[in-house]
Formats: structure tokens, sequence, C-alpha cells
């Protein structure tokens, strides 16, 4: 997801986390943003300036005084075009300094003209990140609407183990591509996912279940959070990472995805069925191994629940329900007809056979299927295709019908 022409600050005090900046700025300039890099005195002992200019092809700053004039007050420019600021990481010394406004050097003296939100990583030693001090200090900069991102916990540079250690650079790109990356057009509204595949389970160790790796589903998740919905995402199997900031609810199996789906969906605005779900289930499952020996020569299969079904039935005033449908054949007729069957206000048809679509992969090619008719989209990778989903919800759905 790109965040093209995005002005960042980047915000660097001393700290042995400092060198994890370094992949942050040069992920962000990746993305298309402009990275604007300060570094602290204490932060120029910990890594060169050099290093961010060499990454982000721009201007480092370092001293609020410097003398090569440009016609403009440096750290007054760079605030006013910030679109979000990171302070990665953030020492305790920064933070006592922005909690009581003080401002001695050129990182403080931005941020006191800065108006974009600002995001906050904590990076230091755990007593020192438990300090009463410190803990007040991040409650007053809460109050003013900072967003103070939790270290991780683990082993830290000084040899213990605790909380304190600065996030890893992709988490920390995450946030700052989820805030920009996307107009905010879902804010307020609850969107309901559901993603992976189900596993219908013969005996103990054996299962039915299907090739779904949650790609789709997890980009959906992300697209709609970006987008600046509050998201709670249903999963089965997955093989790709969760995204932050939302609900996560793990099942096994169709029964516990029905279950789940059913006890969220009277809250949610808008629900996306992305999930493989098993349309079979033993009729009977085995507690213990079945070993070959004793294997019977048939195994009796019971339909699951009809998730997307029941949902469309159920479905209530101003709620946008889209299914997913793949097919080997038939694909445009076979999603109509399920659309309409199922009640459903839009399908995504996607075709297993087509070359970098369907399961696995990173990319999709599907067509979305109204009762206003279809549209192709070609194909890009799965959030490019999230991004174009919800871009037809909002076209469609009326929230007050």
């Amino acid at each position: 997801m790109r965040i093209e022409n995005k002005h960042i600050i980047l915000g660097v005090t001393g700290s042995i986390s400092a060198y994890k900046s370094a992949m942050i700025a040069s992920h962000l300039t990746q993305l298309g943003a402009r990275v604007d890099v300060i570094l602290t005195k204490n932060a120029c002992q910990f890594i060169a300036p050099l290093t961010f200019e060499t990454l982000t092809h721009r201007r480092v700053y370092t001293d609020t005084f410097e003398h090569d004039f440009t016609g403009e007050v440096a750290h007054i420019a760079i605030a006013r075009r910030a679109d979000l600021v990171l302070l990665a990481p953030a020492s305790a010394n920064l933070i006592g300094k922005l909690a009581h406004g003080i401002a001695d050097d050129m990182l403080t003296s931005t941020m006191l003209a800065v108006t974009a939100p600002i995001w906050i990583a904590p990076a230091m030693n755990s007593f020192m990140f438990e300090n009463p001090a410190v803990q007040e200090n991040l409650d007053i900069l809460r109050r003013r609407g900072m967003h103070i991102i939790e270290p991780a916990s683990g082993v830290l540079a000084c040899g213990t183990t605790g909380r304190g250690r600065m996030p890893e650079p992709d988490a920390l790109v995450e946030i700052v591509v989820r805030e920009l990356a996307l107009d905010k057009t879902l804010y307020g509204k609850r969107v309901l996912v559901s993603a992976g595949a189900t596993r219908e389970y013969l005996d103990a160790v054996r299962f039915l279940s299907n090739p779904s790796t949650g790609k789709m589903g997890i980009a959906c998740a992300r697209v709609a959070r970006m987008m600046g919905a509050t998201v709670t995402l249903v999963c089965g199997h997955i093989e790709t990472p969760l995204p932050d900031d939302v609900q996560v609810i793990r099942v096994t199996n169709a029964e516990e995805m029905a279950k789940a789906m059913f006890l969220q969906a009277p809250e949610a605005d808008i629900i996306v069925m992305t999930a493989a779900v098993s349309d079979f289930t033993p009729r009977v499952r085995a507690n213990e191994k079945v070993h070959k020996t004793d294997a019977a020569t048939q195994v009796d299969f019971v339909p699951t629940t009809d998730i997307l079904k029941t949902l469309g039935t159920q479905k209530r005033k101003g709620q946008f329900i889209c299914g997913f449908c793949m097919e080997t054949d038939d694909l445009l007729s076979r999603a109509e007809s399920k659309r309409v069957a199922k009640n459903a206000d839009m399908i995504v048809a996607n075709s297993i056979k087509a070359p970098g679509c369907g399961f696995g992969h990173d990319t999709n090619g599907v067509t979305l299927v109204t009762q206003q008719g279809c549209l192709a989209l070609p194909i890009c990778p799965k959030e490019e295709v999230a991004v174009k989903i919800f871009e037809k919800i909002l076209e469609l759905w009326s929230p007050n019908s």
C-alpha cells in the first residue's frame, strides 16, 4: 500500500534502537513518502545523519541553528508540512520534554509547532519505563491526543528482560501506512470479516479442509481498518500475519465460525465473507486416532450451516453483506445465483483456474457481481482488490435502507 508524497517527520533520540529507525526511514521512502528525519544530539552517538540522508535522499536535521539558511525557518516549515510524526525511538528524556513543553533542540522545537497526528514509540530500560515520572508524562501526552505505541517485551540492551523494547520496524511502518494510505471513509462504521479455511476433523489427527491461506480476508480487514472502520476478524486456519488493531476471533470448524459470525453480525454495518468454509462435516468424529486396520470404508458427511444465507436472511436495515464465490466453471452465472439465493448485496466472483488468482497467491483477479451488473477487476495485489471492494460497497451502500 503506497503513501505517495506524504510528508512524515521521523524523530530519532538517543537509544540503541536507533538502528531500527534506519529501516523505518528506508521502508517509508520506498513506499513513496517524503521522510524528514530529525536526530537529537544523543541520537548522533548511535547512528550517523549520513545514514538517513542516504536512505531518504533528503536532508537530515540535527541543529536548530544550522547556518545554511534557505529562506525558511526549518523547524516551523518541517512541522507545517507534516502529515504524520513518528518518534521512534522516543527516550524518557524526550517524553519528559514533550510533556512539559520544553523546546531546547531541533526535535522538541519542531514538535511544539506540529499540528499533525503524533505517534510515540518509547524505548528504554524496563525500570525506566515503569518509573512513575515516565508513566505520568505518557499520560499527559495521551490526554493531549498523542498516540503512545506500547513497547515490546524481551531482552533489553542492558541485559535485563522486560517491557521497553521498541517494536520492530515493520509494525511501526504498518501504523504509518494505516493512518495515511487511505481516506477514512469508513470512520465510525463496524466491519465484520471472515477469513481463512475451516477444518472439519474426522478423528483426533485428520481433517477435511481446503488450501485457503486467508490472504484475501486479511487484506480486507487491513483495508477496512485503514479506511477508519472498527474491524472484527473471524478467522479459521490462516498462513499470513494478522493485522494490528483489529479484534480477532479464532475458530476451527464451520460450526464455530457460524456461531462467531452470528454473534457479531447484529452490530456490523458491513459484513465481508471471504472465508473458505467447508460445505460438509463428518456426521461422527472419532475422539481418538483411527488406525488403518480399524478404519471404516466409508465416512458419512452432513451439510454445514450456510453462514452467508443465514446472514442474508437475518440482514437488518442498513446492513451490507458481501460474499465470495470461487468456482471452476460458470463463474458469473453461479455468482449471480448465489447473490440472489442468499440475499447478499454483492458477490466477489473468483475463478480458481485463472493464473495468479485464488488460493495462496498475493494477487487476485475478481468480478464484483451486484444487482446493477458486473465489474471485472484486473489482476492486482490483494490489498488493491480489497480497496476496490470497499469502494464499490461505499458506492452502493445506503446505511438507512
